[in-house]
């Protein structure tokens, strides 16, 4: 009997940027007005509009300038984008059109605000703040350039709304942006009326080698739920193996998973074949605990287990100066991962042998938290690296994650890209959601979405109506 397949995935159209003038196609040429924060989340942006013309407010130079110094991403950012800036207007003025590095023809050049109706975003919005400096050097610009469409581009959205409401075209930076994220890829995929066979199969072996029963569902490194009218089973695909693997809802250091999705995610912890892994659910779905669990349960393979959280506060306040160490400081906002880590502790009693591997594994340091803004210039081997709430992180800031990878090492990359807590990400474009995106159905990468909540009904509850 042929499967019938179930899936929420799909590829949404490529969006036309051409337009055709009789049978010649013209590509219309556009001014983009860069903020502060769009060079904040990528010091390469100006080199990723094409042959458009990029403008840069003075201002955004001056603030530039305030964030260069300290250890955290967007301090990094700031100062590649003024050496970027600096090495293109080597042979130039800043207030010529500057040739851009990117091939196409693009140009740059810094502009000001208007002498001769200074203030106009201050005198409408009734402040004086960078971002209406901002507003009135693209105000400028467009009043200038009448001929040509002036873009302001800034990933504040409340920025953006200003600009419109002055009459002013806004966008967000699309560059690293998942284009459609209502078809986004959940890692598995259910298999209905399949050949009793195949399932009986997989039971029996372990595995089988009917690739076909797939179809069009076939992909690396992926999940399946395959059913038939009396039967089901687990099923995990890599290409490079070409069978399907019988999928257990087997213990990892005292926790079982409770559902298909969380048998999936432990079984792409526990695979030596995957050194990349990526859990993304809501809250109460097990993504830390299942992480934690996973990596103690092969805690033998490896040196340490390293853990780490964005360190960002409930609703952005600030708790002040922290005091001790870097560990100590960082400790209460690494509590969650403390309290999971808990939780597979008190699985066994205090005489245990698993419990009392816990505490010596925290008490020598082979469980070890570690600041994000640390990670920079380390190489990681031998280790299990897991980062929580890792929505909260910019592409980039993933890329420098992940390229800190030696051998032997696992990075489990867990969060919620509906929970955003940094006010210049969103659903689209979160370092998770871009690595997903990115590296879906490549060899030693796995991802797997949790959807069913098992931390009490009353999580549950509050995840589907509040």
């Amino acid at each position: 009997m042929a499967a019938v397949v179930q899936t929420t995935e799909k590829k949404s159209p490529t969006p036309k940027n051409t337009k055709k003038v009789g049978s010649v196609k013209s590509v219309e040429t556009k001014i983009y007005v860069l903020d502060t924060c769009v060079l904040l989340y990528d010091h390469s942006a100006i080199n990723n509009f094409e042959e458009n013309q990029i403008a840069i407010p003075i201002t955004v130079l001056e603030e530039l300038d305030n964030f260069k110094v300290g250890n955290e991403t967007k301090n990094y950012e700031a100062r590649e984008s003024i050496r970027i800036i600096d090495r293109l207007s080597k042979d130039f003025t800043l207030q010529q059109w500057i040739p851009l590095e990117n091939g196409r023809g693009g140009k740059m050049k810094i502009i000001m605000g208007d002498s001769d109706n200074p203030g106009l975003a201050d005198q409408v919005f009734g402040q004086k703040t960078n971002d209406h400096r901002i507003l009135d050097a693209a105000l400028a610009l467009q009043k200038l350039e009448k001929n040509s469409t002036v873009v302001l581009v800034s990933k504040d959205i409340n920025l953006r709304l200003k600009a419109k409401a002055l009459n002013l075209p806004a966008e967000d930076y699309k560059t690293g942006k998942v284009k459609d994220m209502k078809f986004a890829y959940s890692g598995m995929t259910t298999l209905e009326d399949l050949d009793a066979s195949v399932i009986r199969k997989m039971y029996v072996a372990g595995s089988t080698n009917k690739i076909t029963t797939l179809g069009d569902a076939r992909a690396n490194n992926h999940f399946y739920i395959m059913k038939n009218c009396s039967s089901s089973a687990l099923g995990y695909f890599n290409e490079s193996k070409k069978k399907i693997e019988r999928v257990d809802k087997g213990y990892a250091y005292g926790v079982k998973p409770r559902n298909a999705e969380q048998a999936f995610a432990l079984h792409a912890i526990q695979n030596p074949d995957i050194n990349l892994v990526t859990i993304c659910g809501v809250a109460g779905t097990g993504k830390t605990l299942l992480a934690l669990a996973g990596a103690l349960e092969q805690s033998n393979k490896y040196d340490q287990i390293i853990l780490a959280r964005p360190i960002v506060a409930l609703s952005n306040k600030d708790l002040g100066f922290l005091p001790g160490d870097a560990e100590e400081k960082v400790n209460p906002y690494m509590q969650p991962l403390w309290d999971n880590l808990n939780y597979i502790k008190n699985q066994f009693g205090v005489n245990e042998r698993k419990y009392r591997a816990i505490e010596e594994m925290r008490e020598n340091g082979k469980i070890q938290i570690c600041p994000l803004a640390f990670i920079r210039g380390r190489s990681l081997s031998n280790v299990v690296f897991i980062v929580d709430e890792a929505q909260n992180l910019t592409p980039h800031e993933i890329k420098t994650i992940i390229t800190r990878a030696g051998e032997n090492t696992k990075i489990i990359l867990t969060g919620d890209v509906r929970q955003i807590d940094t006010p210049y990400l969103d659903e689209q474009s979160n370092g998770l959601t871009y690595v997903i995106d990115r590296l879906k159905g490549k060899d030693l990468y796995c991802h797997i979405t949790l959807e069913k909540g098992e931390r009490s009904e009353l999580a549950n509850l509050a995840n589907d109506y509040l």
